[in-house]
Order: C-alpha cells, then structure tokens, then sequence
C-alpha cells in the first residue's frame, strides 16, 4: 500500500488488488479506469478502517480514503478514483457520526452533525435521519445519509441519545411517535412508548 498520498489522483490499488469482480453495478467506469477487484481494506462497524487485518492510524490517509467512497446499486462499498475503481468492505455504514450542533435561523433549527473524518452535514432532504432495528438485539439503529448513492454514517449512541433528549411525541398515521426536525424536514426517531 502507499504512504498519504496528498491527493485521490496518487491512490493506487492495482499492486494490492485481491481477487477479480465485476465493475460496481450503475456506475460505469471512464475510459482508462481499471476495475482493480477486491482489495483487502474493511471499515468495521465503529467506523475504524484495515489494511490486511491492521488498522490505518493515519487520520489524514483515512481521510482522503473517504473522499473516495460510493456505493454502488447493489450495495456494495468502491473506492473510485480517477484512475481506478477497488471494491471494500464494510460492516454497517462506512462513516459515523458522531458529534451534533444545534443551530437557529429565523426559527428554523439545523441538526449539524460531525463524521468520524471530520466533515459537517446538515439533517434535511437530502441527507435525512433514519432508524432502523438491529436484528440480533432488536435496537435502534440510527443513520445520516451523507450521499445521494446512499452512502450513510451510522449516528454513534450518544449523539443518538441527544437526538431523543430534543425529540418531541407527535402521532403518525395515529401513533405516537418521538420525532425530530432540521432544515424545515421532520423525521421519526421511533414509537414514544419506548
């Protein structure tokens, strides 16, 4: 693997690719772009990344990494540069979130939340809030969608716990249910009884 490259143009995964695959499904490569196959990096559930089973503890590595993640239709993880296109793996989410900022405007709150590689999104349309149960233990699993191919970070617990601490009961198709709202858009966090 390479040393921090100082832009996307200078990842290269050709010498580390593993086995072959077929291009990400809805994304058509560009003239040139070779389809390296699966190479052997993993973002587990807590949003940590691994090289070979190592981790990668170089913060500005796993940043320019994640300037490069997509997700095709299939649901599978690449890493796209120009140059090449790498599939991954991931756990959950490939990002989390995990610090939020309340902000006001003219009466309008904003719910701003921080990624784990230190990018800001704001809650609305576009990047929505939503829960869902973790089958094994029947827990909220709550996500920020951060890209329009449905790439999300997974929001962490505390952050979570903040959400339901603002969150207020309204009924939704005639239940109670706690719900939250950013950027004019409102999203349900889950039933109020629990």
């Amino acid at each position: 693997m390479i040393d921090t490259p100082e832009k996307a143009e200078n990842i290269t995964f050709a010498e580390v690719s593993g086995t072959p695959c077929p291009p990400p499904k809805g994304i058509t490569p560009r003239p040139g772009q070779i389809v390296c196959g699966d190479v052997d990096i993993r973002i587990n559930a807590e949003g940590a990344w691994f090289h070979n089973g190592s981790p990668i503890t170089r913060k500005k590595l796993v940043q320019l990494f994640a300037t490069v993640v997509r997700r095709d239709e299939a649901g599978d993880y690449w890493l796209i540069t120009p140059a090449e296109m790498a599939r991954i793996k991931v756990d959950d989410a490939p990002f989390l979130a995990v610090e939020m900022l309340e902000t006001n405007d003219n009466g309008v709150r904003y719910l701003k939340f921080r990624t784990n590689v230190d990018s800001w999104i704001t809650a609305d349309a576009n990047h929505p809030i939503r829960v869902a149960i973790a089958p094994n233990s029947g827990e909220p699993r709550p996500y920020l969608r951060l890209f329009e191919d449905g790439t999300e970070a997974r929001i962490n617990r505390a952050v979570f716990y903040e959400l339901v601490n603002n969150a207020v009961v309204a009924e939704v198709d005639g239940r109670s249910m706690l719900t939250i709202d950013s950027a004019g858009e409102f999203f349900i966090l889950g039933p109020a009884s629990e």
